[in-house]
C-alpha cells in the first residue's frame, strides 16, 4: 500500500512542536506494516506518524473482521462483540437520560457504525441522526433508523446550535482533521450541550502489559493515542468543560482478546489479563482500558 504520509511537526491536540520518537507499532489485522508512534511532552498524547491521509487510508479498513463496520458474528471475538455491544448500549441510553435529566432532545451520533445505538435512542424518544463514513455500514444504519444516515462530508453543512447532545464512540481516534472535529462539536452544540467521546486510554493496565501487541493502538486507523490529559487539554481549549469519566469495564476484555490474538496467545488468558486491569483500577477509573470523557459546552 504506497501512500503519502502525513508527517507531523507539531502535537496535533496542543500544537506543541516537543513531540518526540516513542515506538513502533504494526499493523496485525490487515496489512502487517509497521508505524512509528510519537509522543507529545506537553499534552502526553501520542500519535501515528506518517499514517496514510484521509483520501488514502480506505484499503487499510478493507476487512471482513472490522466489526464496527458490519454486524458480523463470526468466530468466538465477534460474537463476544455483538453480546456486549447490545448489553453496553442499555448502558448509554441510560446514562445519556440521566445526565440530561430525562429531558429528550436532538442527538448526533459521529462515526455511527451500523446505527443500533441511533435506533435505540430513537425508540427511547430521542430525535436522531447519524454520520458514518462507511458506504455499507451507513446502508445497515439506515435500515435499522427508518431514516438517511449522512457522510460525514454533510458535517459543515449541519446547522448551528441544533444539537442537545453529540456522542462519538470510539471515532475520534480515527478522523485526520481532529482540530477541525473540535470545532464543529461546539459549533452544533447548542448552549450547555453534552458531548460524550469514548476513547481508547494507552495509560491503562493492559496496553503496559501487551506493550506493542495492545489491540488499541490498531494503527493506522487510529491515528491519536489519548491518554486523560490529552483529552482534557484538546476540548478545553475549543471551549468545553469536563464534567466527568466513566470507565468502559468490557473493552479491557475484548482488547486483551484481540491482543492475544495477535501474539497467537491464549483466550483464557485474556479474560484474566481483562479482569486484572479491571481490578486495578477500581479506585482509579482514568487507568481503565477505555473512557467515556463528558462534556458540556460553556
Amino acid at each position: 500500500m504506497s501512500f503519502i504520509p502525513v508527517h507531523h511537526t507539531s502535537c496535533p491536540a496542543c500544537h506543541s512542536t516537543d513531540i518526540s520518537f516513542i515506538t513502533d507499532v504494526k499493523d496485525h489485522s490487515i496489512s502487517g506494516a509497521v508505524f512509528p508512534v510519537w509522543m507529545c511532552a506537553t499534552c502526553t498524547l501520542r500519535f501515528t506518524q506518517d499514517a496514510p491521509p484521509a483520501q488514502e487510508i480506505g484499503p487499510f479498513y478493507a476487512a471482513t473482521h472490522y466489526v464496527s463496520h458490519s454486524d458480523t458474528k463470526e468466530g468466538l471475538v465477534n460474537k463476544v462483540y455483538q453480546m456486549v455491544k447490545r448489553r453496553t448500549i442499555k448502558g448509554k441510553v441510560n446514562m445519556i437520560n440521566t445526565w440530561c435529566g430525562g429531558r429528550k432532545g436532538t442527538l448526533l451520533d459521529i462515526g455511527c457504525g451500523t446505527g443500533s445505538f441511533l435506533a435505540a435512542m430513537k425508540a427511547d424518544g430521542w430525535k436522531v441522526e447519524g454520520l458514518e463514513p462507511d458506504p455499507g455500514a451507513r446502508t445497515l444504519a439506515t435500515e435499522k433508523t427508518g431514516q438517511e444516515i449522512f457522510s460525514p462530508e454533510k458535517m459543515d453543512a449541519l446547522p448551528t446550535a441544533t444539537y442537545d447532545v453529540i456522542t462519538l464512540w470510539h471515532v475520534l481516534e480515527h478522523v485526520h482533521d481532529l482540530q477541525g472535529y473540535a470545532a464543529s462539536f461546539r459549533r452544533l452544540l447548542k448552549p450547555g450541550g453534552k458531548l460524550l467521546i469514548a476513547v481508547p486510554n494507552y495509560t491503562s493496565a493492559d496496553a503496559e502489559h501487551y506493550g506493542g501487541f495492545w489491540a488499541a493502538w490498531d494503527v493506522p486507523r487510529h491515528l491519536y493515542h489519548f491518554s486523560p490529559l490529552s483529552v482534557d487539554m484538546l476540548m478545553k481549549s475549543h471551549g468545553f468543560s469536563a464534567t466527568g469519566i466513566r470507565p468502559m469495564w468490557y473493552d479491557s476484555f475484548y482488547v486483551s482478546m484481540l491482543s492475544e490474538q495477535y501474539r497467537k496467545g491464549s483466550i483464557v488468558k485474556a479474560f484474566f489479563v481483562g479482569l486484572w486491569s479491571n481490578l486495578k483500577t477500581v479506585f482509579r477509573p482514568e487507568k481503565c482500558s477505555s473512557l467515556i470523557y463528558r462534556f458540556s459546552k460553556q
